[in-house]
């Protein structure tokens, strides 16, 4: 297994900088998500890493070997790295086998290991059908099979499940992952996804304007995010403008339980609270903050939109508020409601109504 550590990586098109020192660690073994929107880098930062462009600065080590650095650029085909891209990216000449046996040497093309890695992948028996004969999500499943056949030292993903259907999307990631983890292969997936990257990747590195903005478990990046910025990016965020002292903000939902990234848990800022922590009940006039203005039902859990009756400090949308109810929703269009936030939520110090509309605006 093999470890891949980026340092200071910097890299663009002509006169156009895109990374900007990056730094980025994948154990041995681990899948990584690198979640960013469009025009972040991501796209860049795989080429980097497969050979395909140049860095102008940094360093990429592979197992302990510089594939990057001090005006070293190893090539493609002699770094061991296997890329799944978007759309599988078959050869529609080649049946399923030849597909997943066009990397490997030719003596080892005949010694089971395209029957293993179809096994692998969940595709037992289909060598000798052709790719228009696959569905989408199996055409994805054979290019990663032809991707850890050659068993490479590391495997990137590109958004490799961006053209499949929802229901097909969860199924074929399960897979995916299931099968790297078989293989102990140490892997990248780029993806603007954060179901996708929350979802799958043993590791979340949040990318923005060309560098990492945080990297830890998917837990702790949704729970406990480094800023602003990247509260509002990973997953729904409802936002209140708060005095805070002592780590509490009394606000008219009730105390706030406050934890900050440098224990200043004093002074103007804003809390970030995730809409499942707002817990909802019918209450009469006098003790209602809000009424539903809407409810959407997902199926596994329902969004109910809330109009303050109540100044509640509340940034988002115009002042309206957005739990996330699981189950039984207990709540109606039109009735009105108390609202209790459960947990503790992350308090920004110094942010201000300002700094949000920017990072909604700019950052991301």
């Amino acid at each position: 297994m093999t470890e891949l550590i980026v340092t200071g990586l910097a890299a663009g098109y002509r006169d156009t900088p895109v990374l900007r020192e990056l730094d980025l660690r994948v154990a041995a073994g681990e899948l990584a998500a690198v979640l960013g929107p469009s025009g972040c880098g991501k796209t860049t930062l795989l080429r980097v890493l497969a050979g395909f462009h140049q860095a102008s600065k940094g360093q990429v080590l592979l197992g302990g070997a510089a594939v990057v650095g001090d005006g070293m650029h190893v090539p493609p085909e002699q770094r061991r790295v296997g890329v799944v891209p978007q759309e599988g990216a078959l050869f529609p000449h080649l049946s399923v086998g030849a597909n997943v046996a066009f990397g490997l040497p030719r003596k080892r093309r005949g010694s089971g290991r395209v029957d293993e890695m179809l096994e692998l992948v969940g595709l037992r028996g289909y060598a000798k059908r052709m790719p228009h004969e696959l569905s989408g999500g199996q055409q994805q499943r054979v290019a990663l099979a032809r991707a850890l056949a050659p068993e490479p030292q590391v495997v990137l993903l590109d958004e490799p499940f961006s053209a499949l259907d929802a229901g097909l999307r969860a199924e074929v990631r399960a897979d995916v992952r299931d099968a790297l983890h078989a293989t102990g292969a140490t892997a990248v997936l780029v993806t603007h996804d954060q179901e996708e990257a929350l979802g799958m990747a043993d590791t979340v590195a949040v990318m923005r304007d060309g560098a990492i903005a945080q990297v830890g478990t998917a837990q702790q990046v949704y729970t406990e995010p480094a800023d602003l910025a990247v509260a509002l990016f990973v997953g729904e965020a409802v936002l209140f403008e708060v005095d805070a002292v002592d780590g509490v903000a009394s606000s008219a939902l009730g105390q706030l339980s406050l934890v900050t990234v440098d224990d200043a848990a004093s002074g103007v800022g804003v809390a970030v609270a995730r809409p499942e922590q707002l817990h909802l009940t019918a209450a009469p006039d006098d003790a209602a903050h809000a009424v539903v203005r809407d409810v959407v039902f997902h199926g596994h859990d329902a969004t109910v939109m809330l109009a303050p009756l109540v100044a509640t400090g509340a940034l988002s949308d115009g002042g309206r508020l957005r739990a996330r109810v699981q189950g039984h929703v207990p709540v109606r269009k039109g009735e009105r409601v108390r609202i209790d936030v459960d947990g503790p939520v992350r308090f920004f110090p110094h942010a201000t109504t300002e700094r949000v509309a920017g990072t909604r605006s700019g950052a991301y």
